[in-house]
């Protein structure tokens, strides 16, 4: 039997952001949670991935497998990424270990720990978006032995509740799971935010409790600018650090 009611810090989308990285654990240490899981996505677009990787690895993270992950280990190619995003993921690959490489090869694309579900994108599909209720409505039907499951992909902090044969949207700080409910959560990005708050983004799940939080924190975003601008790859992945976008 594993361990019960255990409290998670849940984080997704770091894409080889090491700054925005190591602040976000810094922070999360500093709050002293049981298990940290991310849903993802620990490379691509930034400067750092291998850096971000042996973190990964050295700190045992319980993590799934991502879309930029997938094309960055050769588990596949990025034809339907964007020019930029392709160009950032075949650097990607060329810069990784040997180790890293087998890392992110052997993740899987989704996890049941305790009660809860992970995927990068969707239970459905792990490349799919949920950006809107009724795309969340298809996922709930999937829901089988989890009330709650962790997404990430879009890089926006949102949740999805289903109560009642219905399912509708919130981006509260805060949130009770309670009841019958089914909950999708989105953590947001710690290395890449798209809401428009450049600031890291995560949560944390007090399983006992049964309650989620979500935090932003500021990092060094100039200091990963630079590095992505001294690797070569394309400025705007630098520029949109510092939009959220």
């Amino acid at each position: 039997m594993g361990l019960m009611f255990m409290n998670y810090a849940i984080i997704s989308d770091i894409h080889s952001n090491l700054e925005a990285f190591e602040r976000t654990l810094f922070e999360i240490d500093r709050m002293g949670v049981d298990r940290i899981v991310c849903l993802g996505d620990i490379v691509g677009y930034g400067a750092s991935p291998n850096e971000c990787l042996d973190i990964v690895r050295e700190r045992q993270l319980t993590s799934v497998i991502g879309n930029h992950d997938m094309v960055a280990c050769g588990r596949g190619e990025p034809f339907n990424f964007n020019p930029i995003a392709r160009d950032a993921a075949l650097w990607t690959r060329n810069e990784l270990t040997e180790e890293n490489r087998d890392f992110l090869f052997s993740l899987p694309h989704q996890r049941q720990i305790e009660d809860f579900l992970i995927v990068h994108g969707a239970i459905s599909d792990p490349d799919l978006y949920i950006f809107s209720s009724s795309e969340a409505s298809i996922e709930f039907n999937l829901m089988v032995k989890a009330k709650t499951c962790f997404f990430g992909h879009t890089h926006v902090k949102v949740y999805y509740v289903y109560s009642h044969g219905r399912a509708e949207v919130f981006t509260d700080d805060e949130v009770e799971l309670t009841g019958e409910n089914l909950y999708l959560v989105n953590p947001g990005s710690v290395g890449q935010p798209r809401d428009r708050d450049p600031r890291a983004s995560f949560l944390i799940y007090q399983h006992d409790e049964k309650t989620i939080k979500f935090f932003r924190l500021e990092y060094d975003i100039l200091t990963a600018q630079e590095k992505i601008i001294a690797a070569g790859l394309d400025n705007r992945l630098a520029y949109r650090l510092s939009m959220g976008m």
